[in-house]
């Protein structure tokens, strides 16, 4: 399955999260494929991948919250918005489980009034909602499928499992032509959250300290390439606009690859080729040891493949923190 040579030509497409980790590489996939877009911007990020390859330049940005309402109809009246990407959300777990209501009012409220803006538009043809594994919750049997329940505890956890039942009431109750992904935990350049695991092994390693771990190192995850993902949500709305029986339907997008945290930062070490030994601190709280997703029905309702691999999104993801760092030193 491949992304259409004419599809996204001059196509009126709106991003929230443009300035994020993923929302990012998407609006450089859809700018070089000619999509007219528009952003959606809340904080200026200055070594975000939107701002450091001058993406902010190439595309219209709407300064504003994902919960103005009135903001959100406007965008999408004024541009004559065709396709959606819903990525914006508060993503830090550590941040929602001290804050939750902002993570709430985040993932749960802003993401039920865009979606009543795409509603009432006349012209809004294809919703991609980017989810997340953590919308399931805790689960005995691994890997989840689609079908397995939505059960998050954690703040973060509920605010996915609420918002991914929202984009399903949308699509069943109010025929909204919506498509929900649940990927992996994404890694990447242009993550700026020096607490996750990938960007604060490499930046550690590139430093000369010993990278730190906060957990206990054994928690299990997927973990998605960036722009493997940004070519999912493309892909996903194609399949959507050929074929709307995908309305409301959800997929898992995932590596199958089940990695621990201490396994993934002795492949960044040897990718770097460091011998410095992570100091595990055993600290971490509100979060699922084990998940991992079967990509099955991606496979065989999308024909999906990845581009990359976990070791070649890696070696670009160092590549990418070698040239920042190198710039900001």
């Amino acid at each position: 399955m491949t992304v259409s040579s004419t599809f996204w030509q001059d196509r009126p497409v709106f991003v929230t999260g443009a300035t994020g980790l993923v929302g990012s590489w998407l609006v450089r996939r859809l700018v070089e494929a000619g999509a007219d877009v528009v952003c959606l911007v809340r904080d200026s990020l200055p070594h975000s991948e939107f701002m450091r390859s001058g993406l902010v330049s190439q595309v219209r940005v709407v300064r504003g919250d994902l919960c103005d309402a009135p903001l959100l109809q406007r965008t999408i009246a004024e541009y004559e918005v065709r396709t959606v990407f819903h990525l914006a959300a508060q993503t830090i777990v550590g941040v929602a489980s001290r804050e939750p209501v902002g993570t709430l009012e985040a993932n749960i409220r802003g993401t039920y009034l865009l979606f009543d803006a795409c509603r009432n538009a006349r012209l809004v043809s294809e919703v991609v909602f980017a989810s997340s594994d953590k919308a399931y919750g805790e689960h005995e049997v691994l890997p989840y499928d689609e079908d397995a329940p939505l059960q998050g505890t954690y703040p973060y956890d509920v605010s996915k499992s609420c918002a991914d039942l929202i984009a399903r009431m949308y699509a069943r109750a109010f025929d909204l032509p919506v498509v929900t992904t649940r990927c992996g935990n994404f890694f990447g350049g242009g993550d700026l959250n020096w607490n996750r695991i990938v960007p604060g092994t490499v930046r550690s390693i590139l430093r000369g300290t010993a990278p730190i771990i906060r957990s206990d190192g054994s928690f299990i995850r997927d973990y998605f390439y960036v722009r493997d993902g940004a070519a999912v949500y493309m892909l996903l709305a194609e399949a959507l606009a050929r074929d709307p029986s995908l309305k409301g339907e959800a997929f898992n997008f995932s590596y199958e690859q089940q990695v621990s945290v201490v396994e993934l930062v002795q492949m960044i070490s040897r990718l770097m080729e460091s011998t410095l030994q992570p100091v595990i601190l055993n600290q971490a709280s509100n979060e699922i040891r084990r998940q991992f997703l079967s990509a099955r029905k991606a496979h065989e309702r999308l024909q999906w493949a990845p581009i990359y691999s976990l070791e070649s999104g890696l070696g670009e993801t160092i590549d990418w923190y070698r040239r920042l760092l190198g710039e900001t030193a």
